[in-house]
């Protein structure tokens, strides 16, 4: 019995990936894989923390077994993760796998179930650990009516999408300013070093910085400490991730909570 499904990857964000250049950054983009299709991520340069924010679409994905056989147990979605070089073909650097949330064209498209939530899946290389990706996928099955009777894509419309799909809205998470400030006061390097300087993730600035309220979904703190050498060379000395930026956070004092302890 042929069944007929559209596939929605969520490709939100990854982190702690593998360095795959001497710079002791990555190119990286994602290839989702599913029965006999697969799609990319665009590539983002140099970062460890890409966030692609990026809807793939697999359109008209034919299945055949039971309708309830393919509601509780759907295919394996393979994620491979891979750094892109200016010459040559692109670089493995891990993969994961994924299960889809399945919605049959009977069932409604509502919560519990719907739509999906972001969840960290283990990227591997070999059987060693080489980061998370942070993404959500839905299978939603094709009825009579055709694909008009899919649930909409919550986001920009058909004039303003452009080429790239965003993760719509009520996936993706809910973002707040933040200011990521870094103060240097002395270092140690046990190796020669003449001009170092000490750079951070690209996915970090000085200057106010949208992350998710979450904190559980903020990325790491990449830091590299990267030596001038002569004729241009720069060589990678040392890096470190701080993990998780939750200690780290100063929020300030509620005005109101101020007043009232004053007047209290």
């Amino acid at each position: 019995e042929k069944q007929v499904f559209q596939l929605r990857a969520h490709m939100y964000q990854a982190r702690s990936l593998f360095a795959a250049d001497s710079s002791g950054l990555s190119d990286p983009f994602a290839r989702v894989f599913f029965i006999s299709q697969s799609q990319c991520t665009e590539v983002l340069n140099e970062t460890l923390c890409p966030t692609w924010d990026q809807l793939l679409v697999f359109d008209n994905v034919e299945l055949y077994g039971e309708a309830q056989e393919m509601r509780d147990d759907p295919p394996i979605i393979v994620i491979e993760i891979y750094d892109q070089d200016t010459v040559g073909k692109a670089d493995f650097m891990g993969r994961t796998f994924a299960k889809p949330v399945v919605k049959m064209s009977d069932e409604h498209y509502c919560p519990p179930r719907f739509p999906p939530q972001l969840e960290y899946y283990q990227i591997y290389r070999g059987n060693s650990t080489a980061g998370d990706l942070l993404a959500a996928f839905e299978l939603l099955q094709i009825g009579p009516g055709g694909k008009s009777d899919l649930p909409p894509i919550d986001g920009p419309n058909d004039l303003d999408r452009g080429p790239i799909l965003p993760v719509p809205l009520g996936i993706r998470p809910v973002l707040s300013k933040y200011r990521v400030e870094v103060i240097a006061l002395e270092h140690q390097i046990l190796m020669p070093s003449h001009s170092p300087y000490l750079t951070l993730d690209n996915q970090h600035t000085f200057a106010s910085q949208d992350l998710p309220e979450n904190e559980l979904l903020h990325p790491p703190l990449n830091i590299r400490v990267v030596d001038c050498r002569a004729f241009g060379r720069y060589t990678l000395v040392g890096s470190h991730a701080v993990s998780s930026l939750r200690k780290f956070i100063y929020r300030p004092p509620d005005k109101k909570a101020q007043q009232w302890n004053m007047t209290g």
